[in-house]
């Protein structure tokens, strides 16, 4: 515990400085209120309207999460095809290159017209984005296994199924994590911007929504409460990757 509060002292410190910083800012004149609300103001505003930002909260957070599984779960499945199936990996990964590289801004409206329910539009476009990274990770991972080994199991006539399962899975684990901690922050941003584009439609259901109302209605307490939301879920999603991995390999690395 001890450990763990001089660790994270520095950053707190800094944040409590900041926001002391910005309050005074804020109620000095220094910066028109209404430009820079005071922090307590905006803590005033999401507790006096938490009703209201609590339902956005969880949708955006339900597509977040369903994204990332949906993301962790094809990004697994095709490291490990592609690391099994090298003629797949020439074929299918300039696609999910392709996804990648092109801006989910652009192919979100097309995505919410092709699918026709909403939530499942904003899954798509949020996996869209959460996608690569963890193929990508997963799939350095499989092809870091030592060579040594890799010979050992060949020797021994292992199959290609054992060879994935007791080899090239368990020493993928720290490359996966990395991938899925690049991830999780994508979905959640996946899932804002998908909320934006499904805003013209009509789907304003999410913190996105709740960010659009206010700038509609220039309410700048009411906006950075939406954006306050939105990064401490951001925090929050890193912090469960960082105690996924601690808990999975943080034994072998003394962490």
């Amino acid at each position: 515990m001890k450990q763990a509060l001089k660790h994270w002292a520095p950053a707190a410190l800094l944040l409590l400085g900041l926001g002391l910083l910005w309050e005074w800012a804020s109620r000095s004149g220094a910066v028109p209120p209404y430009l820079l609300p005071a922090p307590s103001r905006i803590a005033a505003v999401l507790a006096e309207d938490f009703a209201s930002f609590a339902p956005a909260w969880w949708f955006t957070l339900k597509v977040t999460f369903g994204a990332l599984s949906l993301a962790c779960l094809s990004g697994l499945l095709g490291a490990a095809a592609f690391a099994l199936t090298p003629a797949l990996e020439r074929a299918l990964l300039p696609l999910a290159v392709a996804l990648q590289v092109t801006p989910l801004v652009a192919i979100a409206p097309l995505i919410l017209i092709y699918v026709d329910d909403p939530l499942a539009a904003l899954l798509v476009c949020a996996w869209v984005v959460a996608f690569f990274p963890i193929l990508a990770g997963t799939l350095s991972g499989l092809r870091a296994a030592d060579a040594g080994l890799q010979e050992l199991f060949r020797l021994y006539r292992a199959s290609p199924l054992q060879r994935l399962r007791w080899l090239l899975l368990p020493g993928a684990a720290p490359y996966f994590l990395a991938g899925l901690r690049v991830g999780a922050g994508l979905a959640l941003i996946g899932a804002v911007v998908a909320e934006f584009a499904a805003g013209a439609a009509g789907h304003q259901t999410g913190l996105a929504s709740r960010l659009l109302e206010a700038m509609f209605r220039t309410d700048m307490p009411r906006m950075f409460a939406a954006l306050f939301l939105i990064m401490v879920s951001g925090l929050g999603l890193q912090a469960a990757v960082a105690l996924l991995e601690r808990l999975w390999i943080g034994r072998w690395h003394g962490r």
